[in-house]
């Protein structure tokens, strides 16, 4: 009987085929990186990466480079990549600026590791170390979303012109892949409206979600004019271990300072998603492996929502402290440019059969057992 066979357009000039030959053809993949990277395009073109992706573009084998890789969510990619041998090398690109080098250290000894202390601002380092590689994970932005309410520039120089560079390095490198860590705050104050990714006009109330915004406009004319591809990812709230910033965290170290009283911003009413960030990690992985598109966009989010309130009540909880007096500033927000209420469709890449293995509340109460048990906290 003669072997199916598929013909990848601008390919390497090798026909794959399902009962053996693809192996040949990874092969030859392997020796000429550039072919790689248009038998994959071609994958995605003719949807039929999906199909193949357990022995061929399912990403393991990559080289993976990471913007921003030494902090909080990076260092979780980092390690599961690695730990699950889900890649050939793994490289951090970070200027340790709100990364730690204790968040890499379980796996600094690793061959396939490489850590790369510089700036995502100096596009010619950054071009130079992202040369080689195949698929970039872009998290390097601001992660102190208050903080632009008295340094408003932040976000433009700290979000928008890293991404820029991201691009230009990916253009000038020849890398084709990225995987971008973009956020709820490009949809701005929805109130309860539960919003998919097509929904529009985009009208950003904070300076963070402005700056990921645009860098979602620079990714989708970069793949658009340089053959770039990329899935954009929209989270929720991330927690869990190795988190410097955020709600839970900051109720953790103020309580662990003073357990008999907790400063909360706004009136505690503040509803959101909160996505634990191994579901993160997950969901983008799984997105990489089965989405087809071009440029697809997902929202990445729980699908409920728990209050600033009973985050509060939850870290007295999990630190196991008599009831603390509860001082509220007032108002319905946190600081200018906080969305008191975040409802996100993750319809789109539960298709694809990604799901959380956590709801809101159980990955805010296992971050918190995280941070707590990390003596690290206090001084992250």
């Amino acid at each position: 009987m003669a072997a199916a066979y598929w013909i990848l357009p601008d390919a390497c000039d090798t026909r794959i085929d399902p009962h053996g030959e693809w192996r040949e053809a990874m092969d030859i993949c392997k020796w000429e990186r550039s072919r790689c990277n248009s038998v994959e395009m071609g994958l995605r073109r003719l949807q039929l990466l999906p199909m193949l992706q357990d022995f061929f573009c399912d990403g393991r084998g990559r080289r993976y480079f990471l913007a921003g890789g030494a902090g909080f969510i990076g260092s979780h990619f980092a390690e599961t990549l690695l730990r699950d041998n889900f890649a050939g090398s793994v490289t951090i690109y970070d200027n340790l600026s709100s990364g730690r080098e204790w968040h890499y250290a379980a796996f600094q000894d690793d061959e396939r590791f490489r850590m790369v202390h510089d700036d995502v601002r100096n596009l010619a380092a950054l071009t130079e170390a992202m040369a080689g590689h195949e698929v970039v994970i872009h998290l390097a932005s601001n992660p102190d979303i208050a903080r632009a309410a008295i340094e408003p520039e932040i976000d433009f120089q700290q979000g928008t012109v890293l991404t820029n560079n991201v691009v230009e390095a990916m253009r000038l490198s020849g890398t084709t892949r990225l995987l971008y860590a973009s956020g709820s705050g490009v949809y701005g104050d929805l109130g309860d409206l539960e919003v998919r990714e097509d929904y529009g006009p985009l009208v950003p109330i904070s300076t963070y979600g402005a700056s990921k915004l645009a860098g979602e406009a620079l990714i989708a004319s970069y793949c658009a004019m340089f053959g770039l591809t990329a899935c954009v990812f929209r989270f929720a709230n991330v927690v869990g271990a190795r988190q410097t910033h955020g709600v839970g965290f900051d109720f953790v170290r103020r309580l662990m300072t003073d357990p008999r009283q907790l400063q909360i911003l706004g009136d505690g009413k503040q509803r959101k998603s909160y996505i634990h960030v191994s579901d993160v990690v997950r969901a983008v992985l799984h997105a990489e492996g089965h989405c087809t598109e071009p440029f697809a966009v997902f929202n990445v989010s729980t699908g409920d929502a728990i209050t600033v309130a009973e985050i509060a009540e939850l870290a007295v909880e999990c630190l196991k402290l008599e009831e603390p007096v509860f001082q509220y500033t007032g108002g319905d927000r946190g600081w200018k440019g906080d969305v008191p209420v975040v409802c996100l469709n993750a319809d789109k890449i539960r298709s694809l059969g990604w799901a959380p293995h956590h709801t809101s509340r159980e990955a805010m109460r296992s971050a918190l057992r995280e941070m707590i048990a990390d003596e690290r906290v206090c001084y992250a």
